[in-house]
Parts: structure tokens; C-alpha cells; sequence
């Protein structure tokens, strides 16, 4: 298999994920939300909330659009942090890699940490 570096607004099909690093601004707070210097970025690093815009990864095939809300948070032993969205609109859950550790605009700590703390027992 190939692999292409991917510049921010450019994509890349794998198997099951479609590489997008875009810039947006939050629907809820109004955050201007830049690319991750490394992966992909689908949530606020303000508010933590994303738009229910995919079926698989990146693909932007999911009809929805509702609002993702953060529920929870989940430590994986390779990924680390994970987020838990729930689409507000019909029920859907993704689970997605926090980027505490981003140079440029890393997820706020202080969310993410009332977020742990009101999402005990998830």
C-alpha cells in the first residue's frame, strides 16, 4: 500500500478513512477551529463539540448533521484520550482521539477535565 503526505484541505481514501484536515468554525461556540499538525481534527478544542458529518471517518456521508455533544471520556491504552460524541439529532455515537498535545491548538483541559468529571460512571 501507498501512503501520500496529506496537506491540510486535501484528502486520502484508505480502506475505511478518508483523511480530512480542514479548518472550521464551531457551531457552538464560534471558535475558528485550524488543522491538527498531526492526524485529523473533527471536534472543537474549545467546547469539544464536532457535527455529526460522517458514517465512516472522513467520508461525509452521513445525511444527519446534528450536533455531536462530548458525553464522555475514555482513556485507550494506544490512542489515549478518546472523546464520546452523541449526535443530539437521531443518537449516534464515535468515539475520537483528543489532541491534548497539539502545537498549534490543543483541545482546552479544563473541558475535558469537567467533562471527565461529569461524565463519571459513563
Amino acid at each position: 500500500m501507498t501512503f501520500k503526505r496529506v496537506d491540510a484541505g486535501e484528502t486520502m481514501e484508505t480502506r475505511r478513512f478518508t483523511v480530512r484536515n480542514e479548518s472550521f468554525r464551531c457551531r457552538v461556540c464560534g471558535a475558528w477551529v485550524e488543522p491538527l499538525g498531526v492526524g485529523c481534527r473533527n471536534h472543537c478544542p474549545r467546547c469539544l463539540h464536532s457535527v455529526h458529518l460522517d458514517k465512516l471517518p472522513g467520508d461525509r456521508a452521513a445525511a444527519c448533521g446534528g450536533l455531536m455533544e462530548p458525553v464522555a471520556v475514555r482513556s485507550h491504552s494506544k490512542k489515549g484520550y478518546m472523546v464520546v460524541h452523541r449526535c443530539q439529532a437521531c443518537g449516534a455515537e464515535a468515539v475520537n482521539r483528543l489532541a491534548l498535545d497539539d502545537s498549534r491548538q490543543p483541545d482546552d483541559f479544563s473541558t475535558v477535565l469537567r467533562l471527565m468529571g461529569s461524565s463519571a460512571g459513563y
